[in-house]
């Protein structure tokens, strides 16, 4: 029986590995963990089945990038990866529009699509995806996604589940996904047990509190066929505001893909220096001691990362979402996605000033963050104009 990969375990083989120094790709901490892997001729790009959709993907593929710079898209499946991930509401949908520009270029069955979006009813729901649709060009995408879930009952509402399974039987979606960045170990057991979904996107990096919590989910949805893609796998890119301490991405791509049911992530990238480091991974997932030791795993530092833990949930005496406004300034501080900062804030849709009304903050993190001065940070964006944001 395979173990559960958890950070016990992996704090265990890392110091065993790095007292010898054999944390490469042929160290214990890779034999511990076996991987579900092919390869092709020739090709050493690693590649693990997404659950029962029988997809072959690459370890790494390309999430959300700039909407200005196609040549990125362009460079990244010229490189080998497979599947190119976008939003409904990315840039407003300029993202989708770019991605169909570049994409109608390409053969169809060279790469796989998958988008996401939001909406309360069948109309809404039906009303994005053929603006989506209409943006990208395309007949169909091979992956369709409720975003941006954080619990049970959003992911298992019926007129949702109803909705996206109309997509799917009229062939506009070949399989659907959830998304989630908060309470993530209750949203991939919903979608294991929807019946419907057949991916989900989660949140996961080395940074995460309920680690132990969410490989358990993992592995339980991986065990019903749901095939798992990673996403924030940076945890915020930088261990500071000021962008000056940079978190090393690569160890940190390489720290997801220990665990074996982890089948594919979606990284964003600004540069092609970004792209091709990202890209690297798919050749060699071992951790050398360095790159253990950058990841500072057996340091409190939480770095601008918010855990996503909720333990703030019902703090706030404005009932503010803190989780989500949390998630806006990383986008904002970590990746410098303005634009994905703006477009998540205005989703929360908080009247005037977002901390107006309370002082002092009776909000406390469990990461020792000061949230009221974070919210205040983040809150301003949504005065600036949107042709002033990037990303």
């Amino acid at each position: 029986m395979q173990r559960s990969f958890d950070r016990r375990n992996f704090l265990k083989l890392s110091a065993a590995g790095a007292a010898g120094g054999l944390l490469t790709s042929a160290g214990p901490l890779r034999a511990a963990t076996p991987h579900v892997t092919s390869r092709t001729a020739g090709n050493e790009i690693i590649y693990r089945t997404l659950g029962k959709t029988g997809i072959k993907l690459p370890l790494v593929n390309l999430g959300f990038v700039r909407s200005d710079n196609p040549r990125i898209v362009n460079l990244a499946l010229d490189m080998g990866m497979t599947l190119i991930d976008t939003a409904h509401g990315y840039n407003n949908g300029r993202n989708e529009e770019m991605l169909g520009q570049v994409l109608r270029n390409r053969d169809r069955d060279s790469y796989y699509l998958a988008t996401r979006l939001r909406g309360n009813t069948e109309e809404q729901i039906m009303e994005a995806f053929d603006t989506s649709l209409g943006r990208l060009g395309l007949d169909y995408v091979d992956i369709l996604g409720l975003h941006a879930s954080a619990s049970r009952e959003h992911t298992l509402d019926e007129t949702r589940l109803k909705a996206f399974s109309k997509i799917k039987e009229q062939g506009k979606a070949r399989f659907l996904s959830v998304s989630t960045h908060s309470n993530e170990p209750e949203v991939i057991r919903a979608v294991a047990d929807s019946g419907v979904y057949d991916v989900v996107f989660t949140a996961y990096n080395f940074r995460m509190e309920h680690f132990n919590e969410i490989n358990e989910a993992i592995d339980y949805a991986a065990a019903a066929g749901t095939g798992i893609i990673a996403m924030k796998t940076m945890a915020g890119a930088y261990w500071d505001r000021e962008r000056k301490d940079p978190i090393n991405v690569k160890a940190a791509l390489k720290y997801v893909f220990q665990n074996p049911n982890i089948h594919s992530s979606i990284p964003g990238v600004e540069t092609f220096r970004e792209l091709e480091e990202n890209f690297e991974v798919n050749h060699n997932i071992g951790l050398t001691p360095d790159e253990l030791r950058d990841l500072r795993l057996d340091q409190a530092d939480t770095g601008m990362f918010c855990l996503g833990c909720e333990k703030c949930a019902g703090q706030c005496n404005s009932d503010l979402p803190v989780n989500d406004i949390m998630r806006s300034y990383m986008y904002a501080y970590g990746y410098r996605r303005t634009a994905l900062a703006r477009e998540t804030m205005d989703t929360l849709e908080i009247d005037g000033d977002a901390c107006a009304k309370c002082h002092p903050c009776n909000v406390t993190c469990s990461q020792g963050f000061n949230i009221a001065e974070k919210i205040r940070d983040i809150d301003r964006i949504r005065m600036v104009p949107r042709e002033f944001l990037t990303g």
